[in-house]
């Protein structure tokens, strides 16, 4: 946890170096799009994960019951 925080605080240096600004990218429409794009990814990769381990559970139970 510590090192991603460091490396998160790198990161943030790095891009203030170069004088890239993180809220102009976030406040952009292809940024702001492409954010959204994202979330929706994780988002459906994530149901898709809770609905196999759903699935594994019941699998198991009926199998022990």
């Amino acid at each position: 946890m510590i090192r991603f925080i460091i490396v998160l605080a790198i990161l943030v240096l790095a891009l203030s170096y170069f004088g890239i600004s993180i809220r102009h990218i976030v406040e952009s429409p292809s940024g702001s799009d492409n954010f959204s794009y994202v979330w929706n990814l994780v988002e459906n990769g994530w149901n898709i994960l809770v609905a196999w381990i759903t699935g594994f559970a019941e699998n198991v139970q009926r199998t022990v019951s």
